[in-house]
């Protein structure tokens, strides 16, 4: 019998025996009267580990993301970001529909911007352009193969946007991904963002939800936007323990799927189909197939031995380790590499 080794994405996790227990015995009410006590729970211990004034639970990172620009713009202002960012290219064109700002792009490495990059793009006063008012950085960079920013990084973007008077919103969707990697702490976060959006549903585990900290004037004001986004759960502390379960028991096993991912990329570097492999830094890794094959090539041929990924271009494919990818898995998907005809 085929078993699938799923390295599509990290969303595809199922809850743990432990994260499930606590779901179902999670103290829940209605949220919308703010009177479930584990969602309000997991806002303060996210904001309080982030050094952030508050929180707000949605759905969905793209939710927190979308309310953070449409919080920090107005209509006919511009966002900073790179050109391979989630709120640009995979959130439906929110930034566009909701907040009604456009969008200019840079071209960071793998995804990476700096400040002096950012100063450059930042429009002065005219009547011609439209205002700057948010920056917009990604950690870890989902299209740069899970390339991460650093604190020290992030430290002269945050001052630049200071001088400049603008916004700065972190799309944190792998965000312990990085810290993991890095070394850096969570508690330091929270002085350099005006935003920032957690996501739970990824590599720590978590079936629904990420979490938009900020200041408590952010969160208020997001917390309507939340209403007239249709965000608006009921009794969501189920889903919210398990966020909290997430938080402290999956942390610190990101470090294996790191491990995971690196054993991958090298048996990738050695196949005769691959072309490139893009530096592995936490759990992403993304290759560049050789000349004479496809990506979707590829995929389908990876597929008819049971190892199911994501092709992210015409050329380039996605594998995503996370805690339902176990080292016996890991081993047979080496095996199946090194041996593919595609």
């Amino acid at each position: 019998m085929l078993i699938n080794i799923d390295l599509r994405s990290d969303t595809v996790t199922r809850p743990t025996a432990g994260m499930l227990d606590a779901m179902m015995t999670a103290k829940v009410g209605d949220d919308v009267f703010g009177e479930d006590e584990t969602v309000h729970a997991l806002e303060t211990k996210l904001a309080h580990l982030l050094n952030m004034e508050a929180g707000l639970f949605c759905p969905s990172g793209t939710m927190t993301n979308q309310l953070a620009i449409k919080c920090f713009t107005q209509p006919m202002d511009e966002v900073i970001c790179d050109q391979t960012a989630h709120v640009y290219r995979y959130e439906g064109g929110g930034i566009a529909y909701h907040s009604l700002a456009s969008v200019r792009l840079l071209h960071g490495q793998r995804g990476i911007l700096t400040a002096d990059m950012i100063e450059e793009e930042i429009n002065e006063e005219n009547i011609h352009y439209p205002h700057t008012s948010l920056v917009v950085l990604e950690n870890t960079v989902n299209k740069g193969g899970g390339a991460c920013y650093t604190l020290d990084q992030i430290e002269p973007i945050h001052t630049l946007c200071n001088i400049k008077g603008l916004k700065l919103h972190l799309d944190g969707a792998r965000l312990f991904n990085a810290l993991v990697a890095t070394g850096d702490e969570a508690k330091h976060y929270g002085q350099y963002f005006d935003g920032i959006s957690i996501c739970l549903s990824k590599g720590l585990g978590a079936p629904v939800g990420s979490v938009l900290l900020g200041s408590k004037e952010t969160i208020r004001k997001a917390r309507k936007l939340r209403k007239v986004f249709g965000g608006g759960m009921r009794q969501a502390g189920f889903l919210a323990a398990a966020g909290i379960y997430a938080l402290d028991h999956h942390v610190e096993r990101l470090a294996q799927d790191h491990q995971h991912a690196r054993a991958i990329a090298e048996v990738l570097n050695r196949v005769s189909y691959v072309n490139l492999v893009m530096p592995v830094e936490t759990n992403i890794i993304v290759f560049e197939v050789a000349a004479g094959f496809t990506a979707q090539n590829i995929t389908d041929a990876l597929c008819k031995k049971g190892i199911l990924c994501s092709p992210t271009g015409p050329k380039t494919v996605r594998f995503v380790t996370h805690l339902d990818v176990s080292p016996e898995m890991i081993d047979r998907a080496i095996e199946i590499l090194i041996h593919l005809q595609p």
